[in-house]
């Protein structure tokens, strides 16, 4: 039998959804779980211990989490496909595994939502582009097919710029996702819909993807956890872009965690993180344990400026705060060395970046912008002449561009030698207005008063994004309108569990994470 499922849009809006009578017994079991806010709203962790010790079955959460999206979805727009019916289905098969008995993996019975950038089978994928409208997979990104395969249960799926390529989210299909902390400013791009919805209690687990920022920048504005993880640990085949069928991805690009918690992300990192099917035969993964037991036994270095990229005085004062807390804590601190020069790594991560952002090019244009690039004088440095000529590269060139990089990545070993981690500014700023009616080249930001190019929201974050480390922003404070700000923790090379571990000490000591209007109201 073909099951009909039900696809609601943001244009035509989410229909409330009518929770059924409960029975004796779940009254019951409902009581049993009362706690200071709604279960929807808790952590992913103790929505797993509510499944799993039978407190709450997975439909009831379901249908909290339906309730909720009703009446907090249309004021953000992070959700843009709901399905209600494939995600009833399944969330009744999954009480039903669990009353045999069975149990997926986990996370069963755990209601989700995905970022519309990753294929999802039977589910509408769009990456917010129009001639995807009508796009619906056949198979599984190898991302949510190790979701599935965890038991989780997806609810839809959340909006994003078109084709991944703005760092605000707002497409022709679905129109802007806002910041649940304030609407007229950005949730940040392009997983803006993800750290939206994780933010106003959509979902308590996301995935987002991140080239230049892409994964950390929306969960900075939105006052959420997020980690990009080490590039290679998490597949990322059938993410858009590139295109459906594509099998390679960015040499760049990783998906990650979103969360409410650093152990919330450890939980999705365990799920996610894994070899390609097509290496599990003979691959395992297995990343290190941290090797420090107390935020006071770790080296940890500070980069709180720099004059390449300044942040306002909000956020230096966030970074002398950390300091402070680190410092008290008995962690030996180091703000005067650098790994690498801001400037120069933010030359080379563009150049790589506007290369792999080429490979998808109609080859028309593509065309044209060579001829282009080959009529720039040799001695011509302009902007224009940069971008060309990086996007259109030879091999040659870039292969001495990837050396270069090699060169960096043994900068940043040679720094995890001697420090733990590193924290860095995630962001210039706190969420900035949303510029979605203004053209890209007349878009700005302020910082403390100076006018300063669109682009500076990520050089922070495309410190790591082209040399493979994992960096993880953590929500640290707040601006005194309540917006949130937050800070990058940066490892070595597969310390992906050592920065949520540095994150997880210092969310002991830091204030609660800012909540959006909505969630201080629902709680």
């Amino acid at each position: 039998m073909i099951r009909r499922r039900t696809f609601l849009t943001a244009t035509a809006g989410i229909a409330a959804t009518t929770v059924g009578p409960a029975t004796a017994a779940q009254a019951t079991t409902s009581r049993k779980v009362a706690s200071p806010v709604p279960l929807h709203l808790a952590s992913a962790r103790d929505q797993l211990a509510a499944l799993r010790h039978g407190t709450i079955t997975s439909r009831q959460l379901l249908e909290q989490y339906l309730a909720h999206h009703a009446k907090a979805n249309p004021g953000i727009n992070a959700v843009v496909t709901l399905d209600t019916d494939g995600a009833r289905a399944a969330a009744d098969e999954a009480d039903r595994q669990h009353a045999a008995g069975e149990r997926l993996g986990p996370l069963h019975g755990l209601p989700i939502t995905l970022k519309d950038a990753l294929e999802t089978r039977g589910l509408r994928t769009t990456s917010g582009n129009p001639d995807l409208s009508g796009h619906v997979p056949s198979q599984d990104a190898d991302a949510v097919a190790r979701l599935r395969a965890a038991g989780a249960v997806i609810m839809g799926k959340t909006n994003v710029p078109t084709m991944c390529q703005d760092i605000q989210t707002s497409n022709p299909l679905f129109g802007r996702t806002n910041n649940p902390h304030a609407t007229d400013r950005t949730a940040g791009g392009s997983s803006g819909g993800p750290a939206a919805a994780v933010a106003a209690g959509l979902t308590a687990l996301e995935v987002g993807s991140d080239l230049g920022g892409s994964l950390r920048l929306p969960a900075a504005y939105c006052g959420v956890y997020a980690l990009r993880t080490s590039f290679g640990t998490v597949s990322a085949r059938g993410h858009i872009p590139r295109l459906p069928g594509w099998l390679t991805t960015s040499d760049m690009m990783t998906l990650g965690p979103v969360a409410r918690t650093a152990d919330d992300l450890e939980l999705l990192l365990d799920v996610l993180a894994g070899p390609a099917p097509a290496d599990a035969p003979a691959w395992r993964l297995d990343l290190p344990a941290p090797e420090r037991h107390s935020l006071g036994e770790y080296r940890v270095g500070l980069w709180s400026d720099d004059p390449y990229c300044r942040v306002d005085q909000g956020t230096r004062d966030l970074l002398e705060e950390v300091a402070a807390l680190l410092r008290t804590a008995g962690a030996t601190l180091d703000s005067s060395t650098r790994p690498v020069d801001l400037a120069d790594s933010d030359k080379l991560f563009q150049r790589l970046m506007y290369a792999t952002s080429s490979a998808t090019a109609p080859d028309d244009a593509f065309k044209a912008e060579a001829r282009a690039a080959d009529g720039f004088a040799d001695d011509d440095t302009s902007p224009g002449a940069f971008y060309l000529r990086s996007r259109t590269m030879r091999h040659r060139d870039w292969m001495r561009a990837n050396e270069e990089r090699e060169s960096l990545r043994a900068k940043w070993a040679t720094y995890f030698s001697t420090h733990d981690v590193l924290i860095t500014p995630a962001t210039p700023t706190a969420a900035v207005p949303d510029q979605t009616a203004v053209p890209v080249p007349q878009r700005h930001i302020t910082v403390d008063g100076d006018r300063r190019p669109y682009f500076d929201q990520t050089t922070w974050a495309n410190l790591t994004s082209h040399v493979r480390l994992p960096s993880l922003v953590v929500p640290a404070g707040k601006t005194a309108d309540g917006l949130p700000l937050g800070i990058q923790i940066i490892g070595p090379y597969l310390a992906d569990r050592t920065v949520i571990a540095v994150a997880r000490h210092l969310a002991g000591l830091l204030p609660a994470p800012v909540q959006p209007p909505m969630l201080r109201t629902a709680s």
